[in-house]
């Protein structure tokens, strides 16, 4: 039987260098001078680098009214967030070698995204907005925010959709924008052949207080057909995982004064794997947000994907 393991990140974090405009600046690579220039005219100036971020993260909005999606087919990842009044957003995430020509509806992050994100390196995270207390965090954080207000000409909103659910981001006009060479791989997911094992599944379910979603496998397509609502989308992934983890009350208010919740993705606990029209119980475990999610089974030998596009749907423990 063959395998493949791709390494996890940091490993994934080494990537290409390349010149680009960041609001927060970035290392000056260059070495102080040993000497004086022997010509009294000042040195030329060189540009700053930093490193080209591997991946795209996109908040995506997920009530009725924003569907359905553009732009999801394209994402690596899909990660499936609780916010308030029970509902769910998306985080779509991509690598510069498949990016779509638009994407959304773009809704507002969330404190959830600084530490999920982390796993990605310094990813470019696109967003509507944030709460105005979550806004210095993000400014800090390990990525590079890019609202409409720090890229106003990568947004644009559509006529056919009322607000708030007509934003779109055009990724090709980020800066920085990811690497064009990046592939799902360097995300640390894991692929190859299926484990053993595991009991047959038609159709697996989710439900959050305010939304539901289905998977039902289809054997011609190879891949997972994706109910949200009661409603099928258009999107198949290969591989599904059900993380369940610990999911409570953060420090921050929507402007109703919903408390936003909090999905701890560094620790352990409990998961599912749906692939091939079979459900694998594992476990998950992140040591630290810097390093990947890792998911075993049972023997704690490692749950491999199928090659495609992967969701991983946050829950709370069981």
């Amino acid at each position: 039987m063959r395998r493949r393991l791709f390494l996890t990140l940091p490993a994934a974090a080494t990537l290409a260098s390349c010149t680009v405009s960041d609001r927060g600046g970035g290392p000056d690579d260059r070495e102080p001078p040993t000497s004086a220039p022997e010509s009294s005219a000042p040195p030329e100036p060189r540009p700053r680098t930093v490193r080209r971020p591997t991946v795209l993260a996109v908040k995506i909005d997920n009530v009725r009214p924003a569907r359905p999606h553009t732009g999801l087919r394209e994402a690596a990842v899909i990660h499936v967030e609780r916010v308030e009044a029970g509902l769910t957003r998306l985080l779509a995430v991509y690598t510069g070698g498949r990016l779509p020509q638009a994407v959304g509806p773009v809704r507002s992050a969330r404190e959830t995204d600084l530490e999920l994100l982390r796993q990605y390196g310094k990813p470019v995270l696109a967003f509507s907005g944030a709460q105005g207390k979550l806004l210095p965090l993000l400014d800090k954080a390990e990525l590079y925010p890019r609202s409409p207000a720090e890229a106003p000409g990568a947004y644009y909103r559509s006529s056919s959709r009322p607000i708030p659910h007509n934003l779109y981001l055009r990724p090709s006009r980020l800066d920085p924008a990811p690497d064009k060479e990046a592939q799902p791989t360097d995300l640390g997911l894991r692929f190859g052949a299926a484990p053993p094992g595991g009991r047959a599944t038609g159709e697996h379910s989710v439900r959050y207080p305010a939304a539901r979603y289905a998977f039902t496998w289809s054997a011609a397509r190879d891949r997972w057909r994706v109910s949200m609502d009661g409603t099928r989308s258009n999107l198949t992934p290969s591989t599904v995982v059900v993380q369940y983890g610990v999911i409570r009350d953060s420090r921050f208010r929507d402007r109703w004064g919903n408390v936003s919740p909090y999905t701890e993705t560094v620790g352990r606990g409990d998961a599912l794997v749906l692939r091939g029209g079979r459900a694998y119980e594992g476990r998950w475990s992140r040591e630290s947000a810097e390093e990947a999610t890792v998911y075993t089974d049972a023997d704690g030998e490692p749950l491999l994907f199928a090659d495609g596009q992967v969701w991983v749907v946050h829950v709370g423990r069981r």
